[in-house]
Formats: structure tokens, sequence, C-alpha cells
């Protein structure tokens, strides 16, 4: 039986950040971020939940990517915006 992880995971691809100079949306707004995230099924790159406009998240929910790794030097890690949890 595959677990709900398993499956968020099946949906990691070997992207290209679309927008390695920021946040895709905020870029275009002008608006600021703090930090920034990679979708690990697309390659959108979105500011974290501590940016004002969150869109990471955003995207993470509207679109039904739930995987992202962050974007920031020298950080591997990955977070899971559906279960909530590092993976």
């Amino acid at each position: 039986m595959t677990s709900v992880v398993d499956r968020h995971l099946a949906l990691v691809r070997d992207v290209v950040p679309r927008t390695p100079q920021g946040c895709e949306e905020c870029l275009v707004a002008g608006t600021p971020w703090v930090h920034l995230r990679l979708c690990l099924t697309c390659g959108h790159i979105g500011c974290c939940d501590s940016s004002p406009m969150k869109h990471a998240s955003k995207h993470a929910h509207a679109i039904g990517h739930p995987i992202v790794r962050s974007f920031e030097p020298g950080e591997t890690w990955r977070w899971c915006y559906v279960d909530q949890a590092f993976v």
C-alpha cells in the first residue's frame, strides 16, 4: 500500500527554476520576499510563508504541487505543504 507521503514524493521531478532571480509573482508585482522555495514538480519559485504574499504555499494549494525545496544557498531541505512535514 502506498502512503500519502509516497504519493506526494512521486510528484517530485528534476526541475529547472523558472525565475532563479526571485519569486515569480513578487518580481512581477514588485513586492518583497523573505526566503524562496522551489516547487519540485514544475520549477516555480515562490516566496515563503514568512513573506508578505506567501506565493509558494499559494502555488502548492492552488496548483496541487505539494513539495518544495528551500531555494536558499546552502539549504537542501524539502517540505510537503499537504502533510505539513519535512520529506
